[in-house]
C-alpha cells in the first residue's frame, strides 16, 4: 500500500464519489455557481440528514461529534412516549 491508505477507506471513499457523481451530474448546471451549490447541498444531506447503514443508523456527523451513543436512547424515549399517548387516545376512543 502506498502512502498509507487502507483499502476499506478507499472503498468508502471511491462510494462516497461514485454516490456524489450519481446525484449531481444528471442534472444541468447552466450557471457557474450552480454545480458548487449543488455539491455543497449534497454533502449536507449526506453528512448531517441522511441516516447511515450502522447498527444505530445515525449521521456521520453524529458519529464523529461523539452524540452516537445517546441517540438510541432518545429514539426509545420518542417511542415510549408515542406509544403512551396512542395508549391514551384509543382509551379516550374506547370512553
Amino acid at each position: 500500500m502506498r502512502g498509507g491508505r487502507h483499502p476499506q477507506t478507499q472503498v468508502k471513499v471511491e462510494r462516497w464519489n461514485q454516490t456524489l457523481r450519481n446525484r449531481i451530474l444528471p442534472d444541468n448546471n447552466f450557471l457557474p455557481g450552480d454545480l458548487g451549490a449543488q455539491i455543497e447541498a449534497f454533502v449536507e444531506q449526506y453528512d448531517h440528514q441522511r441516516h447511515h447503514e450502522s447498527p444505530v443508523t445515525v449521521t456521520p456527523a453524529d458519529a464523529y461529534l461523539g452524540r452516537a451513543p445517546a441517540i438510541p436512547q432518545q429514539r426509545e424515549w420518542i417511542k415510549r412516549q408515542t406509544i403512551e399517548y396512542r395508549r391514551l387516545q384509543h382509551r379516550n376512543l374506547g370512553a
